[in-house]
């Protein structure tokens, strides 16, 4: 008997700790400290990309966005589980290293505020957009250990440019997962397509899109997103139908 154990041990201990390229990823060496109360997660993953250099409202996309998150975060329960990502704060020497600039600055923990502000203080925006790269890293790997509802804040001010697709990806992710909700904050975007690709990346995973062009209404969408305010249905009204 103890023979058998000890053959199962080892054939289970070599089996692959990864299940899929969506997500379901537990790497070697990492902590297995699984929280397991129902406590929703959130993570922030936030745009550093150079288009955030440009003007909006006689300031710069950026600290439109820092100041909007300075007033967001103190609103934040210190209890909460909130962690912070960024994506295009480094330039890389080639596309490749560009299209995988994405950090987890800020692992999510409780009374974190103060943390994230301060970590947003430590970076300027440079290169690329890798929106479906920081998705992936922020599911295999920011959230390791942790049970119950995920909750990311995605902002942005551009569409997907490392050719891939959040649409594509968050669509094979729900095949095999449900605990992931994704929020996006498109900050005054125009490109249709990129908004109808950010718009899907939302509501695929049951989660909220807004359309921000403005900084007032980027406040609003993030107030929104915290404060986990409900979509409102919306029936649909055929007209000249008889009784």
């Amino acid at each position: 008997m103890k023979k058998i154990l000890y053959i199962f041990i080892l054939l289970f201990s070599a089996f692959p700790t990864f299940a899929s390229d969506y997500g379901i990823y537990t790497p070697q060496g990492y902590s297995q400290n699984f929280q397991t109360d129902n406590q929703e997660k959130i993570l922030f993953i936030l745009d550093l990309s150079n288009s955030m250099n440009e003007q909006l409202e006689n300031d710069s996309k950026f600290n439109l966005m820092i100041k909007t998150m300075h007033e967001i975060l103190p609103k934040i329960n210190p209890q909460a589980m909130v962690g912070l990502r960024v994506y295009g704060h480094r330039m890389g020497f080639t596309p490749i290293e560009a299209c995988r600039a994405s950090t987890l600055l800020t692992p999510i923990e409780a009374n974190n505020s103060q943390n994230i502000s301060y970590a947003l203080s430590k970076h300027k925006p440079r290169g690329m957009t890798p929106i479906t790269y920081s998705l992936k890293q922020a599911i295999k790997y920011d959230f390791m250990g942790f049970t119950g509802k995920k909750h990311i804040i995605l902002m942005t001010d551009g569409g997907e440019n490392c050719d891939e697709s959040p649409c594509s990806f968050v669509m094979n992710l729900i095949k095999i997962r449900r605990d992931v909700q994704i929020d996006v904050i498109a900050f005054n975007i125009k490109d249709s397509d990129d908004l109808k690709q950010l718009q899907c990346t939302a509501l695929v995973t049951s989660g909220k899109f807004y359309d921000a062009q403005t900084s007032a209404q980027l406040l609003d969408g993030f107030n929104n997103s915290i404060n986990g305010i409900k979509n409102v249905e919306a029936k649909i009204i055929l007209p000249n139908m008889k009784k």
